[in-house]
This record gives C-alpha cells, structure tokens and sequence, in this order.
C-alpha cells in the first residue's frame, strides 16, 4: 500500500492514534504537527468524523488497519484509550510488531503491565509510556542541576498535588469506584517525576481518607516516599480542595487550566534547594549556614510545549533513531510505586519495593 497521512509534520514518521477521547485528540494534534498521521483507530462515530476531517483512513480496531493490508503504512501507534484497555491494545502492537506509545498508567496492575513490558523487550518492540512532563525543557533543567551538583545531596522532596473537581466530573460511576481517585489518576505524574529527579523509591507509607465526598475512592491521601539514596518525600494529593498548588494549574503545560504562578514541588539538598515550575533555586555562596544569607537564581532554559516534544522523540523511535525517554521499564517502575502507595494507605503500614 502507499502512503497516507494527514498534516505536514516536520518528522516523517507515520504515526497512528488509538483512541479518540480528549487526550486521544490531543495526541492527533500533535501527530500532525510533528509527525505525519496516519489512521485514527477507534469504533466511535465521532472517531470516523476525525479521521475525514484530517484526510486520514479510520478503522474501528488495530485488526482492521492490518486486514486492510496498512501495515507498512504505519512506524508507531499511540495508545490512548482507556487504562483497563492499555495492556490489550498493547500486545496488539507489539505482535503486529509496531513502537507504541501508551499513555499513563501504562496499566491498571503490575501484573499485566509486567506481561505487557516483557512481551515488548522479547521481540525488541520499544514501547515508550506517556509521562510527559518529562518532556518539559524545565524538567531536563532540573534534572541538569541535580546531576551537577548544585543541590549538593538531595535531603528531602516535597509534592503537592491539590486541586478540586466539580461535581459533574463524577457522573460517570467508574469515577466514582476503586482505581478511579487522585492517587491513581493523577499522582501517577506527580510520583514519576520524584523518581526521575530523586532516584528510585524503595519504601512507602501512606494514609487516605474519603471523608469529604464519602465515595468507594479516596479524595486525599498522605504519603511518605523512602528513596533509595536515603532522601525522604512527602506527598500530599487531593481533588476537593480549591487551591494553586498542582503541577496543572502551576506550570502552564495545558492552556485549559488556569496558571497560578505557584510552586508545586520542592526539592532540598545539603548545598541548595530548588522550587519547580517556578525555577527558583536558593544556595550560599560559602559554606552553608542558617546565619548566612540566601542567594537566588532561576536556570535558564529553553521553554516548549512537552506534548510536542513527547510527540518528535516518540517519532524518532518509531523510526529507530532513537531509545525512549521513559520506557516501559520506567513506566512499569512508576506503577509500581503507585500500587505501593495504595497497598500501605491500605494496611497501614511500612511497603518495601525493594
């Protein structure tokens, strides 16, 4: 078959998006822009409205695009469909052999994402999981500041993750069920980000509670995270309270939300402490003193849009030229630790990963 495609991406990479939901959408945006579109996958009406807008073939299903002989019409597939359906659409690709991107969670559990990664890395199928605040320049910043040094040993990390959502958020009963609160559907990011900049987690604690909206989920939980170089973090997360201080309505990642302008995560060493999104880091000049004064500066770097830039790194390793930034193991790794968060606020207890 020739090829097809919609858009004029800057990247030749053809790209195919599984699920036409509200991310699904955004992630067809940005195949346009950066790579090249190849086929909207999804059963939905809507989804073949799409797909002939953006000139595009559609199929209801990954089997379809391959009964239609497309396969070599397509170098990567993004996986944005429902999470209890990631490790499913996820095989698919890897036995049509096909890089995927699979949004976050990777999967619902451990197990099957484990199936998934493991079926992935046997037949060399790379499979790069949708953190994409990793993306972010302010990010890799950070990250470049820690690895030099300039926050000396890191002590302690701090995250907050408050914010409310309305009562029509939840009309839909799954939101309403286990799996479906804060912990699981939000702070998966928040949690991936410590490991990247903090170092792999091997012990939580943590407590919830459901106290305000009463249903089968928490609204808010407490956590403690134990890193493995000996810092502790404190993460706190809840979706029913108004306030500033999340990474969405701080770091202007998405236009939908609002910014603040606040800082959302803090980060302490023995030579200085950094705030993010704000860039703020905070050290002395001579050895460190609670007498001596404070200096500030704030990393320059180079801001864009960590869609997009998630968007040209997966196209680059759709088409071999390069490894993925967060992978499976990576995303595997965060989940991990989200189920051990979960399994402690359960117990009441100490969770060791290690």
């Amino acid at each position: 078959m020739g090829t097809v495609g919609g858009g004029a991406g800057t990247n030749g990479a053809r790209i195919a998006v599984m699920g036409a939901g509200l991310i699904g959408r955004r992630h067809v945006e940005q195949a346009v822009r950066e790579a090249q579109l190849a086929a909207i996958i999804d059963p939905a009406p809507e989804a073949a409205k799409l797909a002939r807008a953006h000139g595009v073939p559609h199929f209801a299903t990954l089997a379809d695009l391959l009964a239609d002989g497309r396969r070599d019409d397509v170098d990567g597939v993004v996986i944005a469909t429902p999470n209890q359906l990631h490790v499913e659409h996820g095989l698919a690709c890897v036995e049509a052999r096909l890089p995927l991107l699979v949004e976050k969670p990777i999967a619902d559990d451990v197990a099957a994402a484990t199936r998934l990664v493991e079926a992935a890395e046997a037949v060399g199928v790379p499979i790069l999981v949708g953190h994409h605040r990793r993306h972010n320049p302010l990010i890799a910043k950070a990250k470049e500041e820690i690895v030099a040094g300039s926050l000396g040993q890191i002590v302690a990390v701090h995250a907050t993750c408050w914010f409310y959502k309305p009562d029509y958020y939840f009309k839909a009963d799954w939101r309403r069920q286990p799996g479906a609160g804060p912990v699981f559907l939000n702070l998966i990011h928040d949690i991936d980000l410590m490991r990247h900049l903090a170092g792999e987690v091997v012990a939580v604690q943590a407590a919830d509670s459901a106290a305000i909206r009463d249903f089968a989920v928490e609204d808010s939980a407490a956590i403690i995270l134990h890193f493995a170089g000996g810092a502790l973090g404190t993460v706190n997360v809840s979706d029913t309270i108004v306030a500033p201080w999340s990474w969405e309505l701080t770091s202007a990642e998405n236009p939908a939300y609002p910014r603040s302008g606040e800082a959302c995560y803090l980060i302490g060493g023995t030579r200085g402490s950094l705030s993010l999104p704000t860039a703020e880091l905070w050290s002395q000049p001579g050895e460190p003193d609670w007498w001596a004064p404070l200096e500030r500066r704030t990393p320059l770097f180079a801001a864009d849009d960590p869609l997009a830039l998630q968007m040209r790194h997966f196209a680059e390793v759709a088409l071999g030229k390069a490894q993925p930034l967060v992978s499976g193991q990576e995303g595997l790794a965060t989940l991990k630790v989200i189920d051990a968060v979960k399994r402690a606020a359960a117990g009441g207890g100490l969770v060791r990963l290690v």
